[in-house]
């Protein structure tokens, strides 16, 4: 290890479920207005509307009393998200959960920030990990590396800070 250099760690399965739970409430939160800026006006969805409460919205969509034109639906469940997540790998290696927790998502071989390759691959390697039965992201906490199957589709690592006794971790090159 090179002087001066931050000793880094993997960060495991159940932080990194963490920084996801907080993830998707910011995200749920940053939708809110959005949905209610596409939502068709009937009836149910005015009633909601004019209440003002993202929850209620929320609820509402997940009960089928909210509906959204199929642009919309896509802008909210797969554009949106997925805009948000890869800006805040390319400008800042990680996203809002991961930064509260000191996390960062850099190459596996070299330690250094991803690149928007790796990043692309990576957000598409989630939908491998998905299936068969989230195995690919169970794996995370089977890996010695920490990685789950998009992590290893996109060849990063989830790294912060070393903690005091944990195994630190080591890149075959120096970036």
């Amino acid at each position: 290890m090179q002087e001066g250099a931050e000793e880094l760690e993997y960060v495991g399965f159940w932080l990194r479920v963490l920084a996801s739970l907080v993830d998707t409430l910011l995200l749920c939160l940053a939708l809110a207005p959005a949905i209610w800026l596409l939502a068709g006006v009937s009836g149910e969805t005015n009633r909601v509307a004019e209440s003002g409460d993202g929850w209620m919205m929320q609820t509402a969509m997940m009960q089928g009393r909210f509906e959204l034109s199929p642009l919309a639906s896509l802008m909210i469940n797969w554009v949106l998200p997925a805009a948000a997540v890869l800006a805040f790998w390319w400008f800042k290696s990680s996203t809002p959960g991961k930064m509260l927790l000191g996390a960062r998502i850099v190459d596996a071989k070299t330690g250094a920030p991803m690149t928007p390759g790796q990043a692309a691959l990576r957000y598409l390697g989630y939908f491998v990990s998905c299936f068969p039965f989230l195995l690919g992201l169970i794996w995370v906490g089977l890996d010695a590396r920490k990685q789950g199957w998009h992590d290893k589709i996109a060849g990063t690592v989830v790294v912060r800070a070393k903690r005091l006794g944990k195994q630190p971790v080591r890149f075959e090159q120096q970036a």
